[in-house]
Formats: structure tokens, C-alpha cells, sequence
């Protein structure tokens, strides 16, 4: 459905859906693993009841960035992506956008987050500064580190300390807890999705956790999870989270034991399936946090 009715735009231009691929709106998995966490940091802070207003600006300038995100990482790779079977069929690669249109997009997309985070306050505005670095520099880290999954698990993570000033006006020490665990899950994750590509990365001299770890893949993978779930632990005792935040917490667990399993043979689509699979624990410790805080607000009247 969702898929149908951005097709079906084509129909007011015919290449937006050139852009709309670039911005990998018609894959919105990234979206949904930033998002989750994003939302975890904005339900903590407002103890359940955000604002609207911040609710609409965070939901926004994920997508927004995230679609920014892929852009710039689009034209960083785009005289790799023609080697990697994935990739090799992206707009900038095929022709179908131009690396002018791209930089344009990106820069459009960029005063757009802008926009919204001038409804917050001064003190967001300046952290978004951060966002902005490391969404930029993410895409060219393959090139000269084998930890780039790390430089986009900060930025993955940079919407939590935002979301916190937005709501709080402050970024509490209890607030790095979750900023942490969300970055040692992404480079989980993204280890996952590097791993679907590591042989064509390996032929192309880009550089990945997955290269690095080697056969040591999937247990640095439970590794990491394991450990963000032990930040969460520690953030929910600060925040003195409750029974329900815990059993979300429970069936991200349960999710991380699936996909252990689930890659064992290390099959590349057994690794992007894994990948994929993430956002329903990022999902159920969204849940878990909605409901522990909706059993503490009191009925109205």
C-alpha cells in the first residue's frame, strides 16, 4: 500500500520516484530504527506525556534526516555502488538523478530539519550542529576506518540528547545511558547489513565492522546487543522504569537470540533479513516504555 502510493506520484512528475528511491523513502527501515529510539528519549523525558509539538518536529526531522542521511551517502558512494550487487541499480549510479540534483535534494532536506528545529529552543538548535557533522561525515568514514557502523551509531543516537533538551530544556547523565545503549546497537545492526556486502566490499577495498570482526561476526554481534540491553537495564533504573519497560526489553532479547540464530550459516539475505528484523526490538522497547508510563498517568477527571 505504502509502496503503491508513492509509484503512484509518478504521476505528478515522472521522475519522482528517481528521488524518492534516493532518499530510500520506498525502504523505510531506516526510518524505523531511527525513529524508535528517538521517540524512547522523548517519551523519558516528558514521563509519558511529550508535547505535541515535539512529537511532530522529532518525527519530522527523522524522516527528513534520515532521507538526507541517503542522499549524501548516495553520492559519497557513487563510484562504488556500481561494483556492489545491492547497490548497483541506485538513481546517481544509473543516471537517473544528477550528482547537482543530489546536492541540491540533500541541501533542501537540510534547511527543512533546519526549520524545524527552530520551533525548539537555542540549546537544541546548537546540538543539531552535531547531527549535522556526523551525518555528513558518515558516508566517507568506509574509506578510512574499519568502524564506520560506530560514526553512524552516534549519529543514529544524536536525536536522544536533542530530544531531551527539546522537552527538558537539559540532558541528564541517566540520558547517555540511552545514548550509549542506542549506539552499540546500531553498530550491531549495521554489522548485520555490512555483512550482506562483505564480499563485494572486500573486492572494492571499503572497509566495515563486518570485515573487521571476521568469523568473530555474530558473537560481537550478541555482544553488543547484550550490552545496550545492560545500558537500558541501567537507564530504566534511573528513570525507575517499570514491569512493562523490562518485558520490552525481555523481547528485544528475544529478538537478538532469533537473528543470532537466523545467521548462522551467515548467509548474505539470512544477514539483511537479521538487519531488517531489528526495528521490531527497537519497536518493542518503544512499547514497553508507552505502556509502563500510561500505567502511572492518572485518568483525566
Amino acid at each position: 500500500m505504502y509502496l503503491k502510493l508513492l509509484q503512484s506520484l509518478n504521476r505528478l512528475h515522472p521522475r519522482a520516484f528517481d528521488f524518492i528511491q534516493l532518499m530510500r523513502l520506498d525502504r523505510p527501515i531506516g526510518i524505523y530504527l531511527l525513529l524508535w529510539p528517538t521517540l524512547w528519549a522523548l517519551w523519558v523525558a516528558a514521563e509519558g506525556v511529550p508535547s505535541w509539538g515535539n512529537l511532530l518536529i522529532f518525527v519530522s526531522g527523522v524522516v527528513l534526516m534520515r532521507s538526507a542521511g541517503c542522499v549524501i551517502n548516495d553520492y559519497a558512494d557513487r563510484h562504488f555502488d556500481g561494483h556492489v550487487t545491492r547497490t548497483h541499480q541506485r538513481p546517481l549510479v544509473r543516471g537517473r538523478v544528477s550528482e547537482r540534483e543530489a546536492l541540491g535534494l540533500f541541501a533542501g532536506l537540510l534547511l527543512l530539519s533546519l526549520l524545524l528545529v527552530l520551533c525548539t529552543n537555542l540549546a537544541t538548535l546548537y546540538l543539531s550542529f552535531g547531527a549535522l557533522a556526523l551525518a555528513a561525515c558518515y558516508p566517507f568514514m568506509k574509506r578510512h576506518t574499519y568502524y564506520p557502523q560506530v560514526v553512524l551509531g552516534a549519529a543514529y543516537s544524536w536525536g536522544i540528547p536533542m530530544a531531551f533538551m527539546a522537552e527538558t530544556g537539559e540532558v541528564p547523565l541517566a540520558a547517555w545511558l540511552l545514548y550509549f545503549a542506542n549506539l552499540l546497537w546500531t553498530v550491531a545492526y549495521d554489522t548485520y547489513y555490512a555483512m550482506t556486502d562483505r564480499e563485494d566490499d572486500l573486492q572494492i577495498g571499503v572497509k566495515s565492522t563486518a570485515i573487521l570482526f571476521g568469523d568473530a561476526d555474530r558473537a560481537i554481534i550478541l555482544t553488543l546487543q547484550g550490552l545496550a540491553l545492560f545500558c537500558l537495564l541501567l537507564a530504566g533504573a534511573q528513570f525507575k522504569l517499570g514491569l512493562a519497560f523490562h518485558g520490552g526489553l525481555l523481547v528485544a532479547a528475544l529478538c537478538f537470540a532469533w537473528e543470532f540464530w537466523q545467521t548462522r550459516s551467515r548467509e548474505p539475505q539470512a544477514c539483511f533479513q537479521a538487519f531488517l528484523h531489528n526495528h521490531w526490538a527497537g519497536l518493542a522497547i518503544l512499547l514497553g516504555l508507552v505502556a509502563d508510563y500510561a500505567g502511572r498517568v492518572p485518568a483525566a477527571g
